[in-house]
């Protein structure tokens, strides 16, 4: 048997979460209070900018700072806001989604364009030190 495809492992994962658009993603963070979660590497916030409001952690950190018991737990995982998860694409953001999901999180989805998505159809972004300096 050989290795699965990570494409057969996203779409697998994407029959099992919430997909959403960019403008779903904007809804329910103006009228429902989400909170959109970037998974992306520093590096390539650094390079292309970060959603206005959005919060960062690494997808190498994501399910310790969103366990309760683990002791990187972050306050703002522990709210009971949905978790609508980027990454540049939704590839990353849908295999993170679907561990949540395993998790436990009642209130998990993605943006399925990812970022590269959210900031083609118009939506805000901002540079990276303004991003820092915002939270």
């Amino acid at each position: 048997m050989g290795v699965k495809s990570v494409n057969e492992m996203v779409a697998e994962a994407k029959t099992r979460i919430d997909n959403i658009s960019p403008a779903e993603a904007h809804r329910r963070v103006t009228e429902e209070n989400a909170l959109i979660v970037d998974i992306r590497d520093v590096r390539e916030l650094q390079r292309d900018g970060a959603i206005v409001g959005s919060t960062h952690a690494p997808r190498g950190m994501l399910e310790f700072w969103v366990s309760p018991d683990s002791p990187y737990t972050k306050a703002e995982f522990q709210e009971g806001r949905e978790l609508i998860l980027s990454c540049a694409a939704g590839g990353r953001s849908a295999l993170s989604a679907d561990t949540l999901q395993d998790m436990g999180v009642a209130k998990v989805s993605h943006i399925e364009t990812g970022f590269a998505g959210w900031r083609a159809d118009g939506f805000a972004v901002t540079d990276y030190e303004s991003f820092r300096s915002q939270r």
